[in-house]
């Protein structure tokens, strides 16, 4: 909800306002810096082991912390906007995320840095769903909220492919620069997010809070995300990674019975049941789940077997993250003339591309001939599917389940990564080939871009499934009584 003086927008205006370009570039700061951690880390990951005398065990955590935060607490993170205020969140959260920035950058032990490294990703798991939710509750459905949609997601998208370029470009300096330059971003958008953002009432209707629901439904996603980080490192058939999948299990059921029994649930079950908000879940679980174990593989390949510095694997990647940003303000055209599900399904088609071409590289390549398609293709898969499925998964949604909503789209997002990232890591240690000579090592690496290759083609496959003879023009949302929308607001869109 937001005040009668900073409410939407005029959708008949093409022109928007200087305060409401401010809200929205405060909103993309925040994003850029959610994904930019995700993958800014990696490069760095070499200095920091030897300047702090870390193993390969604990640098694992310094990546896996993170994921853990973010992807343990979308859900709760989610709700808590919908509930207390998306704003207030928000801002708490971003400071949060500021201070945690701070910290990174000054400690001089690894469990330290650990520990801010899942502070960052517990703030993040709540200012991602909480900023999502206040672009489609600021913006109408239709084409003003794809513009904005495909502005802030394409920001995120650049942030996760511009990571590598800005870890390259600091780590040559010092890798405590990597943890730092999120923490003066962050503060500068706090404090222009505190004057320009919309106010957001809480939601007061509910009586109280799903504690029992968010205890299980975090402890699910926290150990879940546990569990598949550590499973390539003790063994995916071991007795604890075994019982660690079972253990989540048994919270998840908890979980569905707590929200189908209560009153004020922290997740409307419901909502799940539209054929569209479960491929836009499937679709961000493949997409993110393949991308991340492709950026592994690759800035693996390049600096251990290539001998490229973290400079140069940066610059590799630059033309991915540079064919994103400059799309960021014609997705939005794009999607309201051809539909979300081709725009996704061309999305993964892209990436699918660029991942088996990938598979053809070998220890003297040609990059113009070889590695540039593929970033290529990335960038423009990147462009069009992250934004298109943020849209798909919010449209017809009501405004006051866009924070619920946002918190499962981010949860699929990261939990699919943490799975399939682990997944293409258990696939080449099966390999055998660490330690041996460089054409071994790459040729275990072969099967873990076969593996990515597959996991896109399976979301192309899903989103497939959505695709309708006739052409998608625009979304439409079914009008219904309070009751009915209160118990089951759905959307039916043209080829959708």
């Amino acid at each position: 909800m937001t005040s009668p003086s900073l409410s939407a927008p005029d959708q008949t205006q093409e022109r928007w306002s200087p305060r409401l370009w401010g809200t929205l570039l405060v909103l993309c700061a925040a994003m850029f810096l959610d994904a930019l951690d995700v993958s800014m880390v990696g490069v760095a990951l070499p200095s920091i082991a030897e300047d702090l005398d870390l193993s390969t065990s604990t640098l694992q955590w310094i990546v896996s912390g993170y994921i853990l935060g973010y992807g343990g607490l979308l859900l709760l993170g989610g709700r808590a906007a919908d509930l207390l205020g998306r704003r207030r969140v928000f801002l708490i959260a971003l400071a949060v995320f500021a201070l945690a920035s701070l910290l990174g950058g000054l400690v001089d032990s690894g469990p330290l840095l650990i520990a801010s490294r899942f502070i960052k990703g517990l703030s993040a798991a709540f200012t991602a769903p909480a900023g999502l939710s206040i672009i489609t509750t600021t913006f109408k459905e239709g084409p003003q909220r794809n513009r904005a949609l495909s502005i802030y997601t394409t920001c995120a998208a650049t942030g996760f492919s511009m990571g590598l370029v800005l870890s390259g470009l600091l780590t040559e300096l010092s890798w405590r620069w990597t943890m730092l330059l999120p923490a003066p971003v962050a503060l500068i958008a706090l404090v222009v997010g505190a004057k320009l953002i919309p106010q957001s009432a809480r939601d007061t209707s509910h009586r109280g809070y799903d504690l029992p629901g968010a205890v299980t439904g975090t402890a699910a996603m926290l150990l879940l995300v546990f569990t598949v980080v550590q499973a390539p490192e003790v063994g995916w058939t071991s007795a604890r990674t075994v019982l660690s999948f079972l253990a989540t299990a048994l919270l998840l059921a908890a979980f569905v019975v707590i929200e189908q029994r209560t009153a004020n649930p922290l997740i409307r079950l419901g909502v799940l049941r539209s054929g569209t908000q479960i491929r836009a879940h499937l679709g961000a679980a493949a997409f993110f789940g393949s991308y991340v174990g492709f950026q592994f593989l690759v800035t693996q390949y390049m600096q251990s077997l290539l001998g490229w510095s973290a400079l140069q694997t940066a610059l590799a990647f630059l033309p991915a993250g540079a064919l994103v940003a400059l799309s960021s303000t014609r997705v939005g055209s794009v999607i309201d003339r051809f539909g979300t599900p081709r725009v996704i399904a061309s999305g993964f088609a892209f990436l699918v591309v660029a991942y088996a071409l990938f598979i053809r590289v070998s220890l003297t390549p040609s990059y113009a001939a070889v590695i540039l398609p593929s970033m290529l293709l990335l960038g423009a898969a990147c462009a069009l599917a992250f934004s298109a499925l943020n849209i798909q998964a919010t449209n017809g949604v009501a405004d006051e389940e866009q924070g619920m909503v946002s918190g499962l789209l981010n949860t699929s997002f990261q939990v699919g990564g943490a799975i399939f990232l682990a997944v293409v890591t258990a696939v080449i240690t099966a390999g055998g080939a660490e330690g041996g000579s460089p054409q071994e090592v790459l040729d275990s690496y072969r099967p873990g871009l076969v593996v990515v290759t597959a996991i896109a083609a399976a979301g192309l496959l899903i989103t497939l499934t959505g695709l309708r003879t006739r052409p998608a023009a625009q979304s439409v949302v079914v009008a219904k009584s309070a009751p009915e929308a209160a118990e089951e607001p759905q959307r039916v869109a043209v080829g959708d």
